[in-house]
């Protein structure tokens, strides 16, 4: 796996551990983390024939920041300051397993929903959880809940469903080192949606037609 590697903005990237609510000073630095997902296809994956369209996916507005939130405590949420992810929780999300599918060679189409290709399958994303908690830990854990559905296209018919969870455990308390558990959490997230997606769309393609009595 690929080392995250921050970007920095106004020259000089400041990491600060702990977290804190933003400041109010626009002109303080503030270091930029953009995931890099790679998965590899998985052997278990079927090669299917029809299509995907990827809805952009739903989060609360908390949720949905390019701010990285922290839970120091139960009912507790604040964020990293001096720290941002490159885009928002549900665009690293839906980049991410886009680009899995597209790079598996397992499927024979896929786009987002905003390209205006009607595909046969419609995967929807609902963000839940994409935060560092500490759960009463002395480290924070990357994690990540996702609710999916998989619809077919033309009936709107609701194929299958399933929440997601991955905690990943980061290797201190460091901005840096919590967003490296993140890439760590948002890999193995995908790399489960994707699968389950392939898995759940080819059993109902291939599923024998309703007789009609």
């Amino acid at each position: 796996m690929k080392a995250l590697r921050p970007l920095s903005f106004a020259l000089s990237a400041l990491l600060l551990a702990g977290c804190s609510i933003l400041d109010s000073k626009q002109t303080d630095p503030v270091t930029i983390y953009s995931p890099q997902i790679r998965v590899a296809p998985d052997d278990n994956w079927p090669t299917v024939a029809w299509s995907l369209v990827i809805a952009k996916p739903t989060a609360a507005r908390v949720v949905d920041s390019p701010r990285i939130s922290v839970r120091p405590a139960p009912g507790e949420l604040q964020v990293y300051k001096g720290a941002a992810w490159a885009q928002p929780a549900t665009d690293l999300l839906q980049d991410a397993v886009q680009r899995v599918l597209e790079d598996s060679g397992r499927i024979a189409a896929v786009s987002s929903s905003d390209a205006g290709i009607l595909g046969d399958y419609r995967l929807v994303m609902d963000v839940r959880r994409f935060e560092s908690d500490y759960a009463s830990q002395s480290v924070p854990a990357a994690t990540i809940e996702i609710s999916a559905k998989l619809v077919q296209q033309r009936s709107q018919r609701v194929v299958a469903s399933r929440t997601f969870l991955q905690a990943e455990p980061a290797s201190g308390t460091e901005v840096s080192q919590v967003a490296g558990a993140f890439e760590q959490s948002l890999t193995r997230i995908t790399h489960d949606i994707v699968g389950w997606s392939l898995v759940q769309g080819q059993a109902d393609a291939t599923r024998p037609a309703a007789v009609v009595r």
